[in-house]
């Protein structure tokens, strides 16, 4: 993954992903609203606490495994910001 567009792609197909829980899809959506630069918030801030979301969402038992890799992907290119 190379830039912030193809991150909120991924997540938004996550989203959009009826075989995901809807738990997990309503966290991913306040993950993108995090990710989502906007004038109150510096972008480092909002990759920190979608990180955080992420990596807490990862850890749920009820969620598909390659939904979990996703998610690890995503991780792994906000980290790398």
């Amino acid at each position: 993954m190379a830039d912030m567009g193809n991150v909120l792609e991924l997540l938004s197909s996550i989203k959009e992903d009826n075989t995901v829980p809807k738990n997990v899809r309503f966290k991913v959506n306040e993950t993108i609203s995090c990710l989502e630069v906007n004038s109150d918030s510096s972008v480092e801030v909002g990759i920190d606490r979608a990180i955080q979301c992420l990596d807490e969402l990862s850890n749920d038992p009820n969620i598909p495994m390659f939904t979990r890799t996703q998610l690890w992907s995503v991780i792994s290119a906000l980290e790398s910001k």
